[in-house]
């Protein structure tokens, strides 16, 4: 997607332990209109210590880091920074690491396999409320969820509508193309998410999602 003139710029960081993919994703963001590299780190200890000196809008985030692991550090980073994407960027697409790192906060899972233009997207996709993912991912989240039940006395009382738009998050639609496709305003969207966090305890789009997913709402 070319970028237009008079957008804000999309800051992204990087979290990554091999040097050689770490500056691959150094330069495309770089070299990229539109995108700024805030840090590109080789360490989640690192991370965490420096990033405050230039908040990314969005992380890209190694889950085969040494020491704390992507999951974990997705945990700490959701924590601190509530309101900053943290997009999974791994070589992994076995069911445990999707289902922690998505319920650690991740707003999305990519494969390292992913084209650079596709990854640029996916960028922006996390930012606007999106949960990009690999195709291959994307299928295994379908599984997971068809798999979970919830447990018997877990009722949220949550409308057929609200539980139709959690599962248009969880396929990775944004509250825009959520409102396009169930025929109501953002704003609408926006009035039904406040009803579903109030009903899920949760205080963000990722943790409904999370927890949509761990307690077998949607299926």
């Amino acid at each position: 997607m070319p970028y237009a003139q008079g957008l804000p710029v999309l800051k992204v960081a990087i979290i990554e332990d091999q040097p050689r993919v770490r500056e691959g994703l150094q330069a495309l963001i770089g070299c990229t209109d539109g995108h700024r590299c805030t840090g590109a780190f080789a360490s989640m200890e690192e991370a965490l210590a420096e990033i405050d000196g230039d908040l990314p809008d969005v992380i890209l985030v190694d889950l085969g880091l040494p020491r704390m692991s992507g999951i974990e550090g997705i945990g700490v980073l959701k924590k601190r920074y509530p309101h900053v994407a943290a997009v999974a960027l791994t070589v992994y697409n076995d069911d445990k690491r999707i289902f922690d790192a998505i319920c650690a906060g991740a707003s999305g899972y990519l494969l390292k396999k992913t084209a650079p233009a596709r990854l640029l997207e996916s960028l922006q996709e996390a930012v606007g409320g999106g949960a990009p993912m690999s195709p291959e991912v994307a299928r295994r989240v379908i599984a997971i969820f068809r798999e979970i039940r919830p447990p018997e006395q877990a009722d949220y009382h949550l409308t057929p509508h609200e539980i139709r738009l959690l599962k248009l998050l969880v396929e990775g639609h944004n509250y825009k193309t959520a409102a396009a496709e169930l025929k109501v305003s953002v704003n609408t969207i926006r009035f039904h998410m406040r009803c579903i966090y109030e009903k899920l305890q949760v205080h963000s789009k990722s943790e409904a999602v999370a927890k949509s997913l761990r307690k077998g709402i949607v299926r």
